[in-house]
């Protein structure tokens, strides 16, 4: 049965503290409205956190880490054997989410939730239920007892990471393969063809690319999770979804991010995966959106369907499509510069400079 923590409520925002930062916005010495999202960003953490002085300074980031059995398909420009690789990479600190993570002094963490590794590998946490998801074109990727670990597994992640109270959450993942997971993902969540959400991933040359958008056509027809010509089926439900056609790391951050919510943690979102699986998060549990933050809008072609979906405006839009985390470790920057503002900034009062006349 899949786990009954997932659809719990999460705490409701705090109009009381979302109000107070309002008022101190109005009293720092600047015309109001002239920080923009940087004072909207400020408002909105204070009432995340139920807190007069918004924070953004301990960070942890949790990355999730699965292998994809679709990957035989050869929807992918990199082997398998990326995804072990990369995993050493990220233990060693060589990794890109290794050195933004030293530079903002963030915590990170790395969980194997499905990578094809045998045995545990040094520097990362192993909680998976089985080594990779099965090839999606031919069978469900994730039996439901599979998707409910790896839900589970981003519980226990967040569980670990609330032991040092960080202030915001930071989610990635790497996985060969898991472009191809996400998108159909959000082509059966968003009820469209897969030609409008599955982007090149980690380089597909066009060939590459529509070889990819028929083998994710074709697997939702299979799984009938659409109907011949693209609609939504009645009954397909997310879980219905994941199982199909998901991923064991996707499974994990949609778990990560309904879990943090549900401790009143706020997390900053990464680019297309996380953001499906934030997707998935939201349609099991919609009380779980206003704890996501968007960093940025990802360069992979379906990614800004999603963030219409979950009615997202990212910080920033660079042309990034890395995953890792990667772009919304970038982020963070504006996020605590933003509770600089709000916290450390003199008010008219303080300053002795006068306010807005009329």
């Amino acid at each position: 049965m899949f786990p009954e923590w997932v659809v719990q409520p999460c705490p409701g925002v705090s109009a009381v503290h979302q109000d107070a930062a309002r008022v101190r916005q109005a009293e720092l010495t600047k015309p109001a409205g002239a920080l923009g999202r940087l004072e909207t960003l400020a408002i909105e953490l204070a009432g995340l956190q139920h807190a007069d002085r918004p924070r953004a300074e301990r960070a942890s980031i949790l990355i999730f880490a699965g292998d994809h059995g679709i990957a035989a398909q050869g929807v992918s420009a990199y082997p398998q054997e990326v995804t072990i690789a990369m995993l050493a990479n990220f233990a060693n600190g060589g990794a890109a989410i290794s050195v933004l993570a030293r530079a903002l002094g963030a915590s990170l963490e790395v969980i194997d939730v499905g990578t094809l590794a045998e045995a545990p590998l040094p520097g990362i946490v192993t909680d998976k239920p089985r080594r990779g998801s099965r090839n999606f074109s031919a069978e469900p990727a994730l039996e439901p007892a599979e998707l409910a670990f790896a839900f589970e597994a981003g519980r226990r992640a967040v569980a670990r990471a609330a032991a040092s109270i960080p202030d915001l959450l930071i989610l990635g993942e790497m996985g060969i393969g898991n472009t191809t997971a996400a998108a159909a993902v959000a082509a059966a969540l968003l009820a469209v063809g897969a030609g409008s959400v599955a982007g090149r991933g980690t380089g597909l040359d066009a060939a590459g690319r529509a070889q990819k958008v028929r083998i994710i056509d074709a697997a939702l027809r299979h799984h009938d999770l659409t109907t011949p010509d693209g609609l939504a089926k009645p009954g397909v439900t997310p879980v219905k979804i994941l199982c199909a056609v998901g991923g064991l790391e996707i499974a994990a951050i949609a778990g990560a991010i309904i879990a943090a919510a549900q401790r009143r943690i706020p997390v900053l979102v990464d680019g297309f995966i996380v953001s499906v699986a934030a997707l998935a998060a939201v349609r099991l549990n919609a009380a779980c959106r206003p704890y996501l933050i968007f960093a940025h809008r990802s360069a992979e072609q379906g990614h800004r369907l999603v963030l219409e979906a979950l009615e997202a405006r990212p910080l920033l839009d660079l042309d990034l499509r890395l995953g890792e985390g990667s772009g919304a470790a970038v982020a963070l920057p504006i996020l605590r510069l933003a509770c600089a503002l709000h916290n450390d900034m003199a008010t008219f009062a303080e300053a002795a400079v006068p306010g807005r006349s009329g």
